[in-house]
């Protein structure tokens, strides 16, 4: 039975649910979950539910992995042939992104990014391109194969195993070139926008920052995340954190409401894969209402609050 793993991405001392999906992805093999903290004990019950054996507590000598990539990416790769790992996922997040680039390198591996399928047992995988018009197959070479998974197009199946915890620290991760000088943490909002399975999203016909707030009373009666087209965050209405495009975040929810926004293809490109599209726009010929399921023309600053009051 082949040995794969998980990179898992924590949120405090819970797991972030798109990490359900990747951990569906392997199910079946001898599987492994790596976590960047010094005690993973606590999130392994969350782990064994989606069928993983190993729970790995990811630490390294003087170093806090945290702030230092290069050594979590040194001590990630230790650890892959530490415990024999030929097939490796992470979600396609900006820290996952970042760290399997890093480990692709240390290990000469094959390294697919932002995968809309992954079928570990034949790796085999397909990946979006040319802004979402074209789908390519890709087959992975050589002793380890790494991916990045984008989030929520695996459905989380609970498949539960007992997990063993256990613990890895390289002996060295070598010379440390960066350090972290200072965080400035972004405006959190309650639900992560890679993370959501309903969004709102608002486009540059929001007019101004403040009607915003518009969606967000929307946003609160579906448990949803707010976002923002590149037009309304160019325009200076949403900070660049809410933005949902090409050159912003790609999002897979289960809704995405679109309110105002026109359907460029750079827009579509990232959330293309939501389940269901819903599209408000006052203007019928809008390239929207031919990528969206639900369809309705009229003016956001009257649809929208109607949707919030009936909801």
């Amino acid at each position: 039975m082949k040995k794969t793993a998980v990179i898992v991405e924590l949120d405090g001392n819970a797991v972030k649910s798109t990490a359900f999906g990747a951990c569906s992805a392997i199910q079946g093999n001898d599987t492994y979950a790596f976590c960047v903290t010094p005690d993973a004990a606590p999130v392994a019950a969350e782990l064994q539910k989606y069928g993983i054996k190993h729970v790995v507590s990811l630490s390294a000598p003087g170093v806090q992995l945290d702030d230092c990539p290069e050594a979590c990416a040194a001590a990630l790769a230790a650890a892959l042939k530490h415990y024999g790992i030929v097939d490796c996922i992470a979600v396609n997040s900006p820290w996952g992104r970042d760290l399997m680039a890093r480990v692709a390198a240390i290990c000469n591996a094959a390294l697919v990014t932002d995968c809309l399928s992954i079928d570990v047992a034949a790796r085999k995988v397909t990946k979006s391109h040319f802004s979402g018009k074209a789908a390519a197959a890709f087959s992975l070479p050589g002793e380890i194969a790494l991916y990045t998974l984008r989030p929520n197009v695996i459905e989380a199946v609970e498949a539960p195993v007992q997990a063993a915890v256990e613990s890895f620290s390289p002996e060295t991760v070598g010379a440390v070139n960066i350090t972290i000088a200072k965080r400035i943490k972004a405006e959190k909002q309650e639900v992560d926008l890679t993370e959501a399975s309903v969004i709102v999203s608002g486009g540059r016909a929001m007019g101004a920052a403040e009607n915003f707030a518009m969606l967000r009373a929307l946003a609160d009666k579906l448990g949803a995340a707010v976002g923002a087209s590149r037009a309304a965050v160019d325009s200076g209405y949403a900070s660049h954190s809410m933005q949902v495009g090409q050159t912003g975040k790609v999002v897979s929810p289960i809704l995405y409401i679109a309110c105002g926004i026109s359907g460029a293809v750079q827009h579509f490109a990232g959330m293309k894969t939501s389940k269901v599209i819903v599209a408000i726009n006052k203007d019928p010929d809008a390239p929207i209402f031919e990528k969206c399921d639900y369809g309705v023309v009229g003016d956001i600053f009257q649809v929208v609050p109607e949707l919030t009051k009936n909801l």
